[in-house]
């Protein structure tokens, strides 16, 4: 079997899984498991066959004209090079291990087999967006993820968190999607074709005719998808969907497909060097805000979407600087740690009974009774904060190695500039991860207080896919020299200066971290604890001084709605402060930093606000103008239906009588005539 058709097969598997399990879900219950997982296992089979065959040579290149347009043709068209096949592999491995861990996660969950469809057909659509060698069927794979993305982030849709969540994430991605689209047709235009080999030939000879223009469209869907700012709001939260829904979006779908498109057409970006210093600004504003965000937020899954977006700055700030083997190495890295991150954050949500870092905060030995997750979140946690020798140090440091390149002058593509801005911002980023990873761990894994409760070992496909996704957490950045064909043949090795400041500087925010948390610590066992209150009693805990974690959870606001789905008891907590390191870090910053810097109530006021002013303006006019327009119309022959009714009495007499007054009145009207025209 060829090569292409092995790749065709890849999100057709995943399609086909999809389409099966939504057919089968009610009538065959039993078929629902085996066709989530074994479709999506084939693809992920079939995609590293497809990477070995390839090997990182030259892109295999096959297209089929889709259908006649009659001015640009739209193809159905594969080209697999280096990126798409390494990529194309991440998804299969992480999709296989959500679906596989989903089956332990959702037993219970009375939707699962529209949730597992939902997963194989969101797999198929980053798949299809992988391997498409068109933009248009690109496109189409784009907006699969988008509405897959709106029901698996509703997938608890009786919640108002959900359904708002859901509706956020769809309608700020379609508000990049809308100049991105534009771009599309305009890039397309310019170049006399959707294909990407057309359009990047089309580019190296100079023939796009605006440049800065296409390429400031495309960043805004760039940016809605991928959760870069100003569009990056609707990824927090996303999280009130199942957690690994979370792990599906963030680690290889959806904010992946983004950083994929920039690298795959990265000429068009770097033929405007101000689109790239654009670029790099926005990267180095996400990766900073994010990752001061992420020390202020008490939702251990909301700590991991603010990562998410300063990760995905980090890969735009590589591209910004015209490095895409960095970028997507990077982004291979992330893909690993962040799933495992995710799905090890599900297994504490299940056995601390909520979301909360600082009800875990007051719960002793919760490292005991999960040592799986415990160690796998470890080993993600090192390896986000990028210490040596974990995949997320060798990532980063190929990002911070091109920003130093750029910000040297020794960028053809990109101004040195755009390699200040990224450098600086990526060293600062690094010491703020650093931070809040080890805030996280100190958190949820080194709390005092009460026992947390034993309910046995987690089940195995939920533990197993932990330590599979352990493997390339630790040693995937020890591969970037055997790999280095199928990144544009690039050595992926970290330089001194670089290593220096991004360790250095990890080093110095876990340190930090560590030494507020003792000191936050200390502070916490001298305050005494508050009253639990009535709520807290009927609860069942006692009257003083304690209060199940749930309660706790959701005076934060952290408790999402899979943790009421938990089938054990609630451990019961202290109320005392939580050690939060968080808060020394930030200072007066904090209180901002936890609601995002009020991004969401800027936004309600220049957008929302106006809008519904707007639609109350327009219902007001239909209501009282047009609507008056047509009860008048309709009032006028109503009248005069009246009138005519009222001559109609059934009177012979009262008719005769009128025809004689008419016949009288008409006799007197010609005669009037008659002599006015004698007279004339």
């Amino acid at each position: 079997m060829s090569t292409p058709t092995l790749a065709v097969l890849v999100p057709l598997l995943p399609f086909l899984g999809a389409l099966a399990g939504l057919l089968l879900g009610r009538t065959a219950p039993g078929f629902v498991k085996p066709l989530a997982v074994l479709p999506t296992l084939a693809a992920a089979v079939l995609a590293v066959l497809v990477a070995l065959r390839q090997g990182g040579g030259k892109a295999i290149y096959t297209a089929t004209e889709l259908t006649p347009t009659g001015s640009v043709p739209i193809e159905l068209s594969l080209h697999l090079d280096g990126f798409a096949v390494m990529v194309a592999v991440l998804v299969g491995l992480v999709a296989t291990c959500v679906q596989i861990y989903s089956t332990a996660y959702l037993r219970e969950d009375p939707r699962y087999p529209s949730y597992a469809a939902l997963v194989s057909l969101f797999t198929s659509a980053m798949l299809l967006v992988v391997y498409s060698g068109d933009l248009m069927v690109l496109l189409v794979g784009w907006e699969i993820m988008g509405i897959c993305s709106y029901f698996l982030v509703g997938h608890y849709w009786e919640t108002e968190a959900a359904r708002s969540a859901s509706l956020k994430a769809f309608l700020v991605t379609k508000l990049g999607d809308v100049p991105f689209l534009i771009g599309l047709f305009a890039l397309a235009t310019d170049a006399g074709s959707f294909r990407i080999t057309k359009i990047l030939g089309t580019v190296a000879a100079g023939g796009l005719d605006h440049p800065t223009l296409i390429a400031l469209l495309l960043l805004a869907g760039v940016a809605g998808k991928s959760a870069q700012f100003p569009l990056h709001t609707w990824l927090p939260d996303a999280m009130a969907g199942p957690t690994p829904v979370s792990a599906l979006i963030h680690a290889a779908t959806m904010v992946a497909a983004g950083v994929y498109f920039v690298a795959r057409l990265l000429p068009v970006f770097a033929a405007s060097r101000a689109a790239l210093v654009v670029l790099a600004v926005m990267a180095a504003v996400t990766m900073v805000g994010s990752a001061l965000a992420a020390l202020a937020q008490d939702d251990i899954k909301r700590v991991l979407a603010y990562s998410t977006i300063g990760q995905l700055g980090y890969m735009t700030g590589a591209l910004a600087v015209g490095d895409r083997a960095a970028a997507v190495f990077h982004l291979l890295s992330h893909g690993a740690f962040k799933a495992l991150l995710f799905l090890g954050a599900g297994v504490i949500i299940h056995a601390a009974g909520t979301n909360s870092l600082a009800a875990m905060s007051r719960m002793d030995g919760l490292a005991k009774r999960i040592p799986d997750a415990f160690w796998t979140m470890t080993i993600a946690l090192l390896a986000l904060a990028a210490f040596p020798p974990f995949a997320g140090f060798f990532s980063k440091e190929a990002v911070l190695v091109a920003a130093e390149h750029t910000a040297g002058g020794h960028s053809e593509l990109a101004p040195s500039a755009a390699g200040w801005v990224v450098l600086v911002a990526g060293v600062l980023t690094a010491l703020l991860t650093a931070a809040y990873a080890t805030r996280l761990w100190l958190m949820a894994f080194r709390g005092r207080g009460a026992a947390a409760p034993d309910h046995g070992k987690e089940p195995v496909a939920m533990t197993g896919v932990l330590w599979l996704l352990a493997v390339p957490s630790v040693g995937f950045g020890l591969l970037a020299g055997p790999l280095s064909d199928f990144f544009d043949g690039r050595e992926l090795t970290p330089s001194l200066t670089t290593s220096v400041l991004g360790t250095g500087a990890a080093a110095v925010g876990a340190v930090l971290t560590y030494a507020l948390w003792q000191r936050a610590q200390a502070q916490a066992a001298l305050t005494p604890a508050t009253p639990a209150g009535a709520g807290a009693a009927t609860a069942g805990a006692p009257a003083t001084g304690a209060v199940p974690a749930s309660v706790v959870a959701a005076e934060s606001a952290a408790e999402s709605p899979e943790v009421a789905e938990v089938t054990h008891d609630h451990p019961v907590v202290s109320t005392a402060p939580a050690a939060d390191p968080g808060r020394a870090l930030l200072g007066p910053l904090h209180r901002h930093a936890a609601v995002g810097f009020h991004l969401d109530a800027v936004y309600d006021r220049l957008f929302v606000r106006p809008v519904r002013a707007a639609a109350a303006l327009v219902r007001f006019l239909d209501r009282e103008v047009v609507d008056s327009y047509v009860r008048g119309a309709g009032l006028g022959p109503r009248l005069l239906g009246t009138l005519v009714r009222r001559a109609q009495t059934g009177n012979v007499q009262s008719y005769l009588s009128a025809l004689l007054a008419g016949a009288v009145v008409l006799a007197i009207a010609t005669a009037v005539l008659a002599n006015v025209n004698a007279g004339s």
